[in-house]
């Protein structure tokens, strides 16, 4: 006898009770078998008709929140999730329901600005945080600018430099709104996916201006031609960033923050575009201290450890292999003994692991 799911179990139970639903939304989640490309991107270009669409293969489903409905016609067997029905509860797809579906996340990060990271909280990198106060000077009165303003700046540097904080502080500091996007997400499945995304974002950034444009890992999409059996098909994309660069349409108030680990893999169309371009070096003796004392203040336990011992053994560690790695490996080491402080000891074990991780071949890094 085939088992059912909690779902189907539920459905059959229900479905004599289940009401008319009055709105019902779809998440696009992917495929239950992972492919060896990558998911669908599902893009809609008039929702009116996905909702027809939907409701002619749908139509007598009974759902909930968090259940899953399959396409069984233009993509078989993809999923969508339910994140919302109206009643709630159990409701069945009727001929009036309004079905929605949601679009493509372009994470926008407000919360940020009032309290959140500001300039003065990002350690070192003063030549850029002496650049930004263009940016921030631009963001406030974008018109004092004329034609020569800060549109496109390139962000460069090992991981976990802080670029992206960098990037939320300029925003945080002016109170822009924040785009982020990592460069992959821009790239579509199907012809003019891509470039319609790009103005998208570009066009919710000047409905919103002052912001910031934020793209991560640019050269995933931004490779040398040089590069190109890795690069992928996306002159689509980049020839859409291009015209976004390029300001053929005037977005007053809007700046372009892009970000990459290898700068010298950019394409030169790409990388001269940017009118600056600022490195995040690895943190000094100093400044790693400095890191090291203000994460301390913000664990949920007290440190009693001399810092000053760590600062030769995490020479090349970033910001971020400083507080992800070492302190919160410390932190976690403390918790687990149910320690009542981080003592030296648990610094100690963290290190020792890093030093571990690092010294196994890759393969065995997660055995």
């Amino acid at each position: 006898m085939p088992v059912k799911t909690k779902q189907a179990r539920r459905l059959v139970v229900e479905k004599t009770y289940a009401r008319p639903a009055r709105f019902v939304r779809l998440k696009p989640v992917g495929f239950p078998i992972k492919e060896l490309h990558r998911n669908y991107f599902v893009n809609v270009e008039r929702e009116d008709l996905f909702e027809i669409y939907a409701k002619e293969q749908w139509m007598g489903s009974v759902i909930a929140t968090g259940d899953y409905l399959f396409d069984q016609r233009v993509i078989p067997d993809f999923a969508y999730q339910v994140t919302k029905v109206l009643p709630s509860g159990v409701v069945k797809i009727a001929e009036d329901t309004i079905v929605e579906i949601e679009k493509p996340e372009v994470k926008e990060d407000r919360g940020a600005v009032e309290g959140g990271v500001k300039l003065k909280d990002v350690i070192g990198h003063g030549h850029v945080k002496r650049k930004c106060k263009i940016v921030m000077k631009y963001l406030e009165d974008p018109e004092s600018f004329g034609g020569w303003a800060p549109k496109n700046v390139l962000f460069h540097g090992a991981p976990g430099t802080g670029k992206t904080m960098t990037a939320k502080a300029l925003a945080n500091e002016v109170k822009a709104r924040f785009f982020k996007v990592r460069a992959t997400d821009l790239v579509g499945e199907f012809v003019g996916d891509g470039s319609k995304r790009i103005h998208e974002l570009y066009s919710m950034a000047a409905d919103s201006a002052p912001a910031i444009v934020f793209i991560d890992e640019v050269d995933a999409v931004g490779l040398d031609r040089a590069y190109q059996s890795v690069r992928g098909d996306v002159a689509e994309v980049v020839n859409a960033l291009l015209s976004e660069l390029d300001g053929v349409k005037e977005n007053p108030g809007v700046v372009t923050i892009a970000a990459t680990n290898s700068p010298a893999l950019l394409d030169r169309a790409i990388r001269s575009r940017f009118e600056e371009e600022l490195e995040f070096k690895i943190p000094t003796k100093d400044e790693r201290l400095a890191i090291l004392k203000h994460y301390v203040r913000t664990l949920p336990m007290e440190v009693d450890a001399d810092l000053g011992r760590y600062l030769s053994r995490t020479e090349g560690f970033s910001g971020r292999d400083l507080k992800e790695k070492l302190l919160k490996g410390a932190l976690y080491r403390a918790i687990l003994e149910d320690a009542e402080k981080i003592v030296e000891r648990h610094l100690d074990e963290a290190l020792k692991e890093i030093d571990l991780a690092l010294s196994r071949p890759p393969g065995e890094m997660f055995t």
